[in-house]
């Protein structure tokens, strides 16, 4: 049996792999990392190249390991592009790539960056099926990878971590948790009918979408205190003011739309507190 289940030959292969990045929920990470090198104020080329790389095959892990669970094991999924077989090649490949991106950033960086490159490796892999069917792990897992690559990111330039980098790391955490918690609730009917426990399912659409708010505004409240007492930019500030807008937008919306507006609206708030650090436009 093959890598692709539909397509033959090497491109098929190479095009069925290449089905499992998807750049909505890769750029987060990514971009966590990068931001990570602005806040230790310079770019080292060969330990951000590294840890951007442990960052992407961790992300990648999590995407083929969730469709070899949900397509080749649970049955939810009604199509995937890669073969059992093909799962299994691509997580081996993905998996060793990443340990070997974490091996050369402790050589060239130190110890620190690769210890907090390790769990985003850990929950990639183990995001299904271990981590996705309890509320804390469901909701938490992506954010504390976009957290953690943050963490790493700061730590692959300058060797360790200054409180504004775990200040930003803990915003992007609560935050992003509050939106995944909106996310999931547009699967209710789908989670409760295999007894997937997310927060929806365990509280009820309701009580979700309270405990979803209440994190984005800890959030938004905890960005707006920390540029208030300076340990973030001035005008960090600003970020807040426009996720609350898209927020209260989404908040009247059903699931599926409100996850798509307060994806977008994270983009800005992320957006705008790299403005804030680079630019400094307050001072």
């Amino acid at each position: 049996m093959g890598i692709a289940r539909h397509d033959r030959g090497v491109v098929g292969s190479v095009r069925a792999l290449a089905s499992q990045v998807h750049p909505v929920f890769m750029l987060p990470p990514l971009s966590a990392s990068v931001f990570g090198a602005v806040l230790a104020g310079r770019f080292r080329l060969l330990p951000g190249g590294l840890h951007i790389a442990a960052v992407f095959l961790a992300v990648y892990t999590a995407h083929v390991k969730d469709g070899y669970v949900d397509f080749h094991r649970r049955g939810e999924d009604d199509d995937h592009p890669l073969t059992a077989r093909g799962c299994r090649l691509a997580l081996v490949a993905s998996v060793a790539a990443g340990l070997t991106a974490i091996v050369g950033l402790a050589l060239v960086a130190g110890p620190l960056p690769a210890l907090l490159s390790l769990p985003g490796m850990a929950i990639g892999y183990l995001h299904a099926p271990q981590l996705d069917t309890h509320p804390v792990t469901a909701t938490a897992g992506y954010p504390s990878g976009v957290a953690l690559a943050l963490l790493g990111g700061t730590a692959a330039q300058g060797g360790r971590v200054w409180p504004t980098a775990a200040g930003f790391a803990a915003v992007v955490l609560v935050l992003l948790s509050g939106v995944k918690v909106v996310d999931d609730a547009s699967d209710f009917d789908y989670d409760r009918s295999i007894d997937k426990r997310t927060v929806a399912v365990t509280l009820g659409r309701r009580r979700a979408a309270l405990v979803a708010y209440g994190l984005m505004a800890v959030a938004l409240a905890g960005t707006a205190v920390l540029s208030a007492v300076r340990l973030f930019p001035t005008s960090a500030a600003l970020a807040p003011v426009a996720f609350a807008a898209v927020a209260a937008s989404a908040s009247r919306a059903d699931p599926e739309l409100a996850t798509m507006l307060l994806v977008r609206g994270s983009y800005v708030f992320f957006a705008l507190l790299v403005a804030a650090v680079w630019f400094r436009p307050l001072g």
